[in-house]
């Protein structure tokens, strides 16, 4: 089966050209060494395009939707430049059983803060540290071939507490030089939609050219795909206020 893939990415930082080493360690966009990744993994079991903010209707329209099995979202600027629309737009195909892998910063992103409830709030610092990436759950399909642990020379620190529900499934937990741990790996189900949010991967480092981050990234696209395509049911009956009936008599 073929695995038709959207890689999203807002582009700002690579616009900005901040930081100065984005140019060099990012030549083509976050979104460019994602999908670059992706096709090495997915080898020909996937067809993989790119998205971006300053695209009409963010390059989310329905059409590229519709034939989406997996989005992966990375954000960190502009969460607030991203449409309402799209935004509902990618929660209702997410509810109808589209993947979704959000990433990195991506944790404030209007459609993963959506499909919580939640804040999505996190302990942060950026002193360009190591990372350390335990798998806690070595039976997952996410977790397939990936070392024990991945080690990230330099990364941005993410720390508990994360705002965010009790996930489905932790597979990874993430150790920093200063003592913080983080749950990085984390999966949810929303409708007939699976979702994998996995924190490594910054502006700042070129953390998504790793072997082992690839690998786990299209691990979780294969996870992620349709199990089942939803259509989501049709309410036909007006909404009632229940409290107000109930005390008429």
């Amino acid at each position: 089966m073929t695995i038709h893939v959207t890689v999203w990415n807002e582009n700002v930082h690579e616009t900005l050209g901040t930081p100065a080493s984005i140019a060099s360690d990012y030549p083509e966009g976050i979104h460019g060494a994602i999908a670059a990744g992706l096709r090495k993994y997915l080898d020909d079991d996937a067809v993989i395009r790119t998205a971006t903010l300053q695209d009409p209707e963010h390059g989310l329209t329905h059409a590229v939707l519709d034939e989406t099995d997996v989005l992966l979202w990375w954000g960190h600027k502009a969460h607030g430049e991203v449409s309402d629309e799209i935004v509902e737009r990618v929660r209702q195909r997410v509810l109808s059983g589209m993947g979704l892998l959000v990433l990195h910063s991506g944790h404030f992103s209007k459609i993963f803060k959506q499909l919580m409830g939640t804040t999505c709030s996190l302990k942060w610092r950026n002193d360009g540290e190591r990372e350390l990436v335990w798998t806690v759950a070595p039976s997952h399909e996410i977790a397939s071939g990936i070392p024990h642990p991945i080690n990230i020379p330099h990364q941005e620190m993410y720390g508990e507490f994360f705002d965010v529900p009790a996930p489905d499934e932790v597979v990874f937990i993430s150790s920093f030089e200063g003592g913080e741990v983080f749950r990085s790996g984390v999966t949810y189900q929303r409708g007939a939609g699976r979702i994998f949010y996995f924190s490594p991967g910054d502006q700042d480092y070129p953390v998504y050219h790793q072997d082992e981050i690839q690998r786990v990234l299209a691990n979780g696209v294969r996870w992620a795909v349709p199990k089942v395509e939803a259509a989501l049911p049709a309410v036909t009956n007006p909404a009632r206020d229940w409290f107000l009936e109930s005390t008429e008599s």
